[in-house]
């Protein structure tokens, strides 16, 4: 253990309707103080290789898919591992100390893996078929598709516990999935982008919050009518099957 493995952070917790935050030479200190601990640094690694089983779980499952029902399910797979000062906010704002022991038991985020799909059902037959799984322990879920935030954000989270093997031995590692459509992806992106990477005033920012709102609905609506266009075309489809047996026999 060295010197910085034990740094506590402030006793604060955040106030209600108020981000805890610290003050830039204090965060690029702690900051430091992370990636010069060879602590954190082992974490860090064993979050990436959480990510790295909870991924090939996911492209095991498409590819099987693409085998059996011609098509692939997933249409992309992202994953990040949470930056130190992302984590020494979270950390602050729960009011709980700096160390490797408070971020793997308290934080369930700090690896995540996004599982993008092309449909709705996809997300919940994905997310089932992860579920199933033995060797994955589900933690929590919160489906933001069928209940939104008010902002208008819909994805499919899962907290899951996978075991990992290390040289010492099996470690249960936790990671956050969310599963969303192309769609819903592509409305989280930029309303993050907007609303929280331009320094906008408060008539400005309520003003975009709403339209952003409007425009999750209507994407909602598209991936409902999506939804539905690939049932009828699947229907079709299974009764040419069917047809061509009958004529067959």
């Amino acid at each position: 253990m060295t010197e910085y493995d034990n740094i506590m952070l402030p006793s604060l917790r955040e106030k209600e309707h108020e981000i805890a935050t610290l003050p830039d030479d204090l965060m690029d200190q702690l900051k430091m103080v992370m990636q010069s601990s060879q602590q954190f640094q082992e974490m860090m690694m064993m979050y990436k290789c959480a990510i790295r089983e909870v991924r090939t779980k996911a492209e095991v499952l498409n590819d099987e898919m693409s085998v059996r029902y011609h098509r692939n399910p997933i249409s992309s797979i992202t994953s990040r591992v949470k930056k130190p000062e992302s984590i020494t906010q979270k950390l602050l704002k729960k009011g709980l100390p700096f160390t490797v022991e408070a971020i793997m038991t308290n934080l369930s985020d700090v690896a995540g893996v996004r599982i993008i799909c092309e449909f709705i059902d996809d997300i919940y037959t994905i997310a089932a078929m992860l579920a199933m799984q033995d060797d994955l322990k589900l933690i929590q879920i919160k489906d933001y598709i069928k209940y939104p935030k008010d902002n208008g954000y819909r994805s499919y989270h899962m907290i899951v516990e996978i075991p990992v093997f290390f040289s010492k031995g099996k470690t249960p590692m936790r990671v956050e999935i969310q599963i969303r459509t192309i769609a819903m992806d592509f409305w989280a992106s930029l309303d993050h982008e907007l609303k929280y990477k331009k320094d906008i005033n408060p008539e400005d920012e309520e003003m975009i919050a709403a339209e952003l709102l409007s425009c999750a609905e209507r994407i909602a609506e598209t991936d409902m009518i999506m939804q539905q266009i690939r049932m009828k075309l699947d229907a079709v489809e299974q009764h040419k099957k069917s047809t061509e047996i009958i004529i067959d026999e």
